[in-house]
């Protein structure tokens, strides 16, 4: 008991469960994807930002009735700032609903020696789902 209140001790213990073993070479798997369809957009720090905006708006103004956005960990910021762009293209006739969460994402641990099994680990990564629907259609009679 009086090694769980030495910061030292507890350091340690945190720093051996975070880095990797160094006989794996960890690969990380895709994450799972929640729904499929034309209306769902997954955002990423990667892809372009005026782009993203751009098959937002499209979407929205062939009709679709709502698009879901899905951002994860360093991507989350964009996903609300894509989304309060969206709001903002189109003069309110938008509302945004947020959910927020935490998904597991898996690595596949690859042995580096040959008398290793394969392993994997699990680690939790935040995530954001924002659903933006129109509430009323631009110059349609109210």
């Amino acid at each position: 008991m009086g090694d769980e209140t030495n910061p030292k001790k507890r350091n340690d213990q945190q720093d051996q469960r975070r880095k990797p073993n160094k006989n794996y070479a960890v690969k990380k798997r895709l994450p799972l994807r929640p729904r499929e369809g034309d209306n769902v957009i997954f955002v990423t720090k990667k892809t372009n930002f005026k782009a993203q905006l751009d098959k937002c708006c499209d979407l929205l103004t062939k009709g679709e009735k709502d698009i879901i956005l899905h951002g994860l960990g360093a991507a989350i910021q964009r996903c609300c700032n894509l989304a309060l762009q969206i709001e903002a293209a189109f003069c309110g006739t938008c509302q945004i609903e947020v959910n927020t969460g935490t998904v597991d994402l898996v690595d596949d641990l690859e042995p580096l020696t040959d008398d290793l099994d394969y392993g994997a680990q699990v680690r939790h990564s935040s995530s954001i789902h924002i659903r933006i629907f129109r509430t009323a259609m631009l110059g349609a009679n109210q």
